[in-house]
């Protein structure tokens, strides 16, 4: 744009038009009005109604603008360009008169309806009730006048190209009549209009995309179309110039606008003109297409997904064509391309010190990194932030006021910059939010309030289908919700994938969310994340409306994927909660259930408890959704270990059910499971037993031995805890028996790799264990700790389970330096998981014990014992089965230690620690 500029002004640097180029005055508008209405009045001899049309629209945009009182220089650039053009064609109209003005029609036209639409603008906001720079802050944050400026300023910036445009014609039509010869090569500037701006001086890093660029273009076979596509602001222009400064192969190099057809066309008819081979976009693709010179196409700000872009193609086969893009969907078009992100941390601390003008010392660095990720590593922010830095001097702080000021200093344009791009990082998003349609511009706002990874569309299609119960919010209260959800569904309420992707596509078209075609997940640049959710204007609302969702999501999920779906759902229930169980007090039960089943129960705990409170609080302590609360918080009591507060609510529970539903209920039949796995926990085990064995001959005779409810329910459940409570009486036969049955079924039935078949694998190990088929137990447990641990990650209580079992297993093999090393991590992390006295914590401990008697060394096997012991006789009680079986080994290595008084003062009959009569805790080996 400079250099089209500068042809204007150098073909009247003669006349005596008043400049405003220089308006460095205190009154710029003083000028520029003076200017304008002189020019007006010259007009008004002029034969040209539309001339004086749009000059005296000018006048009265000017006039306008003169009455705003705050801000004004925020209208600058637009009157400034505003004067420029009636300049250019006042110029015009005295070197060639008649035929000079002809050409000025539409363009006056143009700029007539435009500056009235402007100045609408204007006097809307001084009619505004509050301060104009009250408003105007109010109206930047959503969605604002000072984006509406600056698409002002991109309009009338292409307006003045066109005039400047035509001027050139004009100037070149005027020669060729007094030069029957031609004119020569510098007799206009026209031929710099396309010129390629540099690089930034402060450029740095990108050395990848530029060597695949060079190489790329090395084949010079072929026509050769490389597209650099990423958000606004990654830096693709710059990547570009960058590219073309360091090449010398180009004959030419063509730098065209692509932001709108307009443009293009402007750009195109340039290179026509520049090259003497006519005066329209046609002319010259037809000189490209005619000149086999390696000539360069720059098609800069490609972001508009409505054009075609091969329409401006030449059709032939040479030439190199450059796209920078938002859209990687331009990716059809080019033969190889580049997503442009985050920099690298080198590159981004060097490009902040350069752009904040700072030396590279050690502190500076130190600084500086910490900085540039906070920022993201996204290029434009650490340019503004350079900027600001640079000014202030704020190296040291930048951080705090941008903890306290981030919207405003990703907002702000700084008065120093090194290179011509306009725009700041939030402004330059809010161009393209603009353009997105309402449900694609509410689903990205939605979105903000997830986690910036790991969104799918899964997540809004089983909310869709959310069935309504009694205890839950009512259909008017989930108003809001369902009516976002509306937009994602036919007009019988079945979820429409392709019109969900339609919006999601539209969003990859400026760039705002990312697509992993691998793991078919979402995601959102984190600084785009966090200025989407800043556009959100209800925001209360719509992270309700957000926790609403993903509620309905977990709880339409059928329970046979609730676990991979907890996974998959856990960084968004934090995001959405963030430790406030009021947020999701409509969904508690739904959340906690997220945190539960990804083995996160003391994430769960809160979020139980404040839905029980609730349900007692509006229905009573004998309605059937307090009591589903109830056995809820229960259930959270027994997998943190307390199975004290545990057994307490659900035998209330279980005895409510008994009177309101029936014995044979499966609600009933689910709590008395519940209870028989509680007084395993507490050592309880021919009460187990006896409750184990009523629920698996009442789901056999209700629902028959096949059923997928019967194996999920009754065989997962009771065969498999059945079978645990066999293996702990000693019926070792009587369990692999039936776990035989669970496991062929599930494998049968559900898969080989879903979960409730590595239950029932793990299970069977256990027991092959038990057996001594230790070769058997080995090959199934190391199946069961590998999926595990790919399917729910190395720190989910059934991974550490399978990992705490194939270590036993290990053991009874004499592969002790394995089995340490296994136990060892398994302890570790159950310690920070579950705190020191979590019971699966002290299995590990014990388990880690062992294994050290066994290896010799005894001091180490002690220190371990004494504590489980003392722990387990606190929480558990002397008589429970582990601390017996705790004391006992405690007082074998005391005797191994030679500690014979110690050893006494246990007053216990030892057992011997070899081969199956080995004593080990129960608690922790079971898979759950």
């Amino acid at each position: 744009m400079a250099s089209a500029s500068a042809a204007a002004s150098s073909s009247s640097a003669t006349r005596a038009t008043p400049s405003v180029s220089s308006s460095s005055s205190a009154d710029w508008l003083e000028i520029s009005l003076l200017t304008a209405r002189t020019i007006t009045a010259a007009a008004e001899c002029a034969p040209f109604p539309y001339i004086k049309g749009a000059f005296g629209t000018a006048v009265i945009f000017l006039e306008t603008v003169e009455k705003v009182k705050k801000n004004r220089e925020d209208w600058k650039d637009l009157c400034e360009i505003t004067t420029n053009i009636i300049s250019i064609v006042q110029n015009e109209i005295q070197v060639q008169g008649d035929s000079g003005a002809s050409r000025f029609k539409k363009l006056c036209e143009d700029l007539e309806k435009f500056l009235s639409e402007v100045q609408d603008r204007v006097q809307l906001l001084q009619k505004e009730p509050k301060g104009f720079r009250e408003r105007f802050k109010e109206v930047v944050k959503l969605r604002s006048t000072a984006d509406e400026i600056s698409k002002y300023g991109k309009r009338i910036n292409e307006l003045r190209l066109n005039f400047v445009l035509a001027t050139t014609m004009g100037i070149y039509s005027h020669l060729a009549k007094a030069l029957p010869i031609g004119p020569p090569s510098n007799a206009i500037a026209a031929s710099n209009i396309n010129s390629c701006p540099l690089a930034s001086k402060i450029f740095h890093g990108r050395e990848s995309i530029l060597a695949t660029m060079v190489k790329y273009y090395a084949d010079t076979r072929k026509q050769q179309i490389f597209l650099l596509h990423g958000l606004g602001g990654a830096g693709k222009t710059q990547i570009a110039l960058k590219f073309v400064e360091d090449s010398s192969q180009f004959s030419d190099v063509f730098f065209i606008d692509a932001s709108t057809p307009e443009t293009i066309d402007t750009g195109l008819m340039n290179i026509a003109v520049s090259k003497n081979s006519g005066s329209n976009a046609q002319d010259a693709l037809q000189w490209l297409s005619r000149t086999t010179e390696e000539w360069l196409l720059v098609f800069d700000n490609a972001d508009d997904p409505k054009i075609n872009l091969h329409s401006y193609f030449p059709r032939c086969r040479h030439g190199n064509i450059v796209i920078t893009s938002r859209n990687p969907g331009l990716a059809v078009h080019a033969g190889a391309n580049a997503a442009v992100s985050d920099m690298e941390e080198i590159d981004s601390v060097e490009l902040l010190l350069k752009s904040a003008a700072q030396d590279s010392t050690p502190q500076n660095w130190q600084v500086a990194r910490e900085i540039v990720k906070e920022l993201c590593y996204f290029p434009l922010a650490i340019i503004q932030a350079g900027a600001f830095i640079a000014k202030s001097g704020a190296l040291n702080s930048y951080l705090a006021y941008y903890s306290a000021n981030r919207v405003r200093l990703l907002s702000e344009n700084p008065a120093q910059t090194h290179d011509d791009y306009g725009s700041t990082v939030y402004t330059t998003w809010q161009i393209s939010f603009k353009e997105l349609t309402a449900p694609a511009a509410t689903l990205l706002q939605l979105c903000s309030f997830l986690h910036h990874q790991g969104i799918s569309e899964q997540i809004f299609s089983h909310a869709s289908m959310y069935t309504f119960s009694a205890d839950g919010p009512s259909k008017e209260e989930l108003k809001g919700p369902l009516e976002i959800l509306s937009h994602f569904t036919d007009t019988t309420g079945v979820w429409d994938s392709l019109q969900f992707m339609g919006l999601i596509n539209e969003l990859i078209g400026y760039s705002l969310i990312n697509f992993d075609p691998v793991t078919k997940m979402f995601s959102i640049h984190p600084l785009v994340h966090k200025w989407s959710q800043s556009t959100v204007i209800d925001q209360r609302g719509y992270h309700s409306h957000m926790v609403a969702i993903v509620g309905m999501s977990f709880g339409a999920i059928p329970e046979e994927t609730k676990r991979v779906a907890s996974l998959q759902l856990l960084a968004h229930a934090d995001s959405l909660l963030q430790g406030d169980t009021a947020a999701a007090i409509d969904f508690g039960l739904e959340c906690a259930d997220i945190y539960a089943w990804a083995g996160q129960d003391k994430k769960a705990e809160p979020l139980a408890l404040a839905v029980l409170q609730r349900r007692r609080d509006t229905l009573g302590e004998d309605h059937l959704g307090t009591l589903a609360a109830m056995n809820f918080v229960a259930y959270i009591h027994y997998q943190l270990g307390q199975p004290k507060q545990a057994e307490t609510l659900q035998s209330v529970v279980l005895e409510k059910q008994k009177s309101m539903l029936g014995v044979d209920h499966p609600e009933t039949l689910i709590t008395m499971l519940y209870l028989a796995n509680t007084y395993c926990q507490l050592g309880r085990l021919q009460e187990a037993e006896a409750f184990q064995s009523v629920v698996f001959e009442k789901r056999k005779t209700i629902l028959g031995e096949d059923h997928p409810h019967t194996l999920s329910a009754m065989a997962h459940l009771a065969i498999g805890n059945l079978a645990l409570t066999y293996s702990q009486l000693g019926r070792l036969q009587e369990a692999e028996a039936l776990q035989s049955v669970v496991f062929e079924k599930r494998k049968t039935i559900s898969g080989e790799d879903h979960p409730e078949t590595l239950i029932a694998m793990g299970n069977l190990a256990l027991t092959y264990s038990q057996l001594g088929r230790l070769q058997e137990a080995e090959a199934l447990q190391s199946v069961v700790f590998e999926k595990r641990k790919i399917m729910l990650g190395e720190d989910h209580p059934y991974t550490l389970t399978s990992m705490g079992n194939l270590a036993w297993t290990y053991s009874r093999f004499s592969r002790l330096q394995e089995a340490e090393a296994l136990q060892s991590v398994v302890f570790e992390k159950r310690k920070t998981i579950l705190g020191e006295d979590h019971p699966h914590t002290l299995s590990a401990m014990a388990h880690l014990a062992m294994t050290y008697y066994q290896l010799g060394r005894l001091q180490e096997a002690e220190a371990l014992e004494s504590v489980v012991f003392e722990k387990q006789k606190t929480i558990l009680g002397e008589d429970h089965p582990d601390t017996l079986a705790a004391m006992d080994n405690l007082a074998d290595t005391y005797h191994r230690l030679g500690r014979i008084e110690e050893e006494r003062r246990l007053d216990r009959n030892r057992h011997s620690r070899s081969g199956n009569n080995l004593i080990v805790c129960s608690t922790g080996l079971c898979n759950i």
